[in-house]
């Protein structure tokens, strides 16, 4: 292959695309001198973004349970339902009443890891004067600007920039031999382009094609390189010939080197009924290679992942069933992904390196059309996921009586959450976030990263919702009043216990709905003296004393 052909193939200049375990990855970063190396030479976090092309309808992920008629009344063909065996799900009762809100019945992977402490939902997310376009309302999210910016650089690539120094004449390096981005998939964004304006990225399908394209552009390089803008993009490509090599090598190692964790599966398919193109989940072999790349070693710090589909005119949901179809497919295979994800990173003793988002280039409308789906919208929700993310809902329900032309209103723009993972979690220094163009939203970063920190005397996130409180009374005699809380519903046993931990009296074995649970237990027949009781209902596994008179 001839060295035109080998630009011809280069969509957008980079390290170099190549396919892992049959999944495409496109190399990334900056180039600018580093500005606080002495600050994070020892930082080995990790941030993963998934972006969700299409415009995700975020009314049907986080359902305003709170003003569900107002909801139902808007969407009456889509709408999840409050009752039945699909309803939505609680996500947490400990909310204020106005803020309760409800997932999708086939979100129950970022149900449980919300329970686990390890999801942030971020309401009403978007940016001023959002368009309806989905190419460019993507690249502003891509380039980190306003509706009316047109940037020829995307945020991440300067975040890198900044980080980094000389990327690439000086790279790799030992302590850094991997690209500092990676962006999965054959598509190649604006998100890392640098500053300077050299896109960053070829495509190729698998490694055997990306070693033999590399081969067949080696050779003797021109003795002198003009210094003009036409000899500046030459001397990069040559760099670039020298440093995909590297990549390649390198990559393919740590790949080969890394595994998953046993006993943790990626789901592959949709269960329910969708059309037959939706069924395939596309984003579990991302994160798969994410999980398996860090577990090799790799020091890439932002990773990019993509699913889309997202764009529902038509035919969102079944006309039977508005729980099942294209966006409930959708829905399923981030929240199921997501979890396995997490699941393999805690397996592999990496889960405290990575935190992740998702994120929509804009929401659907409030109210649907005739043809059982939504139009492009203005807000929507991201979630924020991760072992060191501080849980909860950020934000309120939007007001759905108060539409702002139609539209959900912005609460929250979408680079105050870039911001705080940028600064809060990769450690980034007001200088870093200037480079980056976010310096006006250090002053208005959100609650969305742990800073691990316990308070003494203060309960843990999944303690205040997976509780057992004392009974009462105790000491008892003739009976005693047990009392609990499950922020999710579960089978649940409540057992007495005696001093040689031998069962004594069952009190509870049966499913139970998530809620305050009280229950009055018969204490006669049993002999003077101390108890355990003890309960298991999901993620409460606890134990306290009682006194029997």
């Amino acid at each position: 292959m001839e060295r035109r052909s080998f630009i011809k193939r280069s969509a957008l200049w980079s390290a170099g695309t190549f396919a892992l375990n049959q999944i495409p990855v496109n190399l990334l970063a900056g180039s600018q001198q580093l500005q606080w190396l002495a600050a994070t030479a020892n930082t080995d976090k990790v941030l993963v973004l998934i972006q969700l092309h299409g415009g995700n309808d975020g009314l049907n992920a986080v359902i305003p349970v709170s003003q569900y008629a107002a909801y139902y009344n808007l969407r009456p063909n889509v709408a999840i339902p409050d009752n039945g065996l699909r309803r939505y799900l609680t996500l947490d009762g400990t909310l204020p009443a106005g803020s309760q809100v409800g997932l999708h019945p086939d979100m129950t992977g970022l149900k449980a890891l919300y329970d686990q402490g390890k999801v942030a939902i971020v309401q009403g997310v978007s940016y001023e004067n959002s368009g309806q376009s989905h190419f460019r309302s993507r690249d502003i999210w891509y380039m980190g600007g306003d509706a009316d910016d047109y940037l020829g650089s995307g945020w991440m690539g300067r975040y890198l920039q900044t980080r980094y120094p000389d990327y690439p004449d000086a790279y790799p390096t030992p302590n850094m031999p991997d690209p500092p981005g990676l962006e999965i998939g054959r598509g190649v964004s604006l998100a890392f382009h640098r500053e300077d304006g050299i896109p960053t990225s070829i495509s190729i399908d698998n490694p055997d094609q990306f070693y033999g394209l590399v081969k067949s552009v080696g050779g003797e390089p021109p003795a002198e390189v003009a210094n003009t803008h036409y000899g500046q993009e030459l001397a990069y490509i040559i760099g670039m010939e020298k440093n995909a090599n590297r990549y390649a090598e390198r990559l393919k190692e740590v790949f080969d080197r890394g595994s998953n964790s046993p006993g943790v599966t990626y789901p592959e398919k949709y269960p329910f009924n969708a059309p037959a193109g939706s069924l395939k989940n596309p984003l579990s072999a991302q994160l798969r290679l994410v999980a398996r790349l860090l577990s090799g070693g790799c020091k890439t710090r932002i990773f990019l992942a993509k699913i889309g589909g997202f764009d529902t005119h038509a035919q969102q949901v079944e006309s039977y069933n508005p729980t099942m179809g294209k966006h409930a497919a959708l829905l399923y295979h981030i929240s199921a992904a997501v979890k396995a994800f997490q699941d393999d990173l805690k397996g592999l003793g990496l889960e405290d390196r990575v935190v992740g988002a998702t994120f929509s280039e804009f929401g659907r409308r409030p109210q649907s059309n005739g043809s059982f789906g939504t139009d492009h919208g203005t807000a929507a929700p991201m979630f924020i996921f991760g072992k060191n993310v501080n849980a909860g809902v950020v934000g309120a329900n939007p007001d759905l009586s108060n539409l702002s032309r139609g539209n959900l209103p912005e609460q929250h723009d979408y680079r105050q959450v870039f911001t705080t993972l940028l600064q809060d979690w990769m450690g980034a220094p007001d200088e870093a976030m200037a480079s980056t163009l976010f310096a006006d939203f250090l002053t208005q970063k959100l609650p969305l990263v742990s800073d691990g920190k316990v308070i003494t005397g203060e309960p843990s996130f999944v303690d205040a919702r997976f509780r057992l409180d004392s009974c009462y009374p105790n000491p008892a005699k003739g009976s005693t009043t047990f009392s609990y809380y499950l922020n999710t519903p579960a089978h649940t046993t409540l057992r007495l216990y005696d001093t040689n931990g031998r069962p004594v009296r069952e009190v509870v074995n049966e499913p139970q709905p998530a809620g305050t649970h009280r229950v009055t237990a018969d204490l006669s027949g049993l002999a003077p003296g101390a108890y355990v009781y003890r309960i298991e209902a999901g993620l409460l596994k606890a134990a306290k004393t009682l006194v029997v008179k």
